[in-house]
């Protein structure tokens, strides 16, 4: 990942809480238990740089009300993340999923996605 580091937060009860600024000059405060898992995807991290720092300046999104063609793109950026998962003998990559359920608690560096393990937080470095 040139620029930046990807990771996702799978949701479990793990005793282990992970806690992210997150939403740009918003300054939110997020905490998920789980456990961790890096993130490949090629330019993603500038990608979604390029969304949340520019696109939507910075000032994070919290209520934003995500348009259509937002929220595809945002889907796209997220569909097009690899997820190695492991059964115990073969790894696998998957492609992660937005999890439209949650889409209002999207924001930079905080992003609901849907992994083989269940649900979970994309985070990456806060640009603020």
């Amino acid at each position: 990942m040139a620029g930046g580091w990807l990771y996702v937060v799978v949701e479990a009860g793990t005793g282990v809480f992970y806690q992210q600024q997150y939403g740009g000059t918003a300054c939110r405060q997020g905490q998920v238990e789980g456990f961790l898992v890096p993130i490949a995807g090629d330019g993603a991290f500038d990608v979604l740089r390029q969304l949340f720092e520019k696109d939507f300046r910075g000032a994070g999104t919290w209520t934003h009300p995500w348009r259509g063609e937002e929220r595809d793109r945002l889907s796209r950026i997220i569909g097009g993340l690899s997820y190695w998962a492991c059964d115990g003998h073969s790894e696998e990559p998957y492609a992660l999923r937005l999890d439209e359920s949650r889409i209002r608690e999207a924001d930079e560096a905080w992003v609901p996605v849907i992994t083989p393990d269940g649900p979970g937080v994309l985070v990456w470095r806060n640009s603020d």
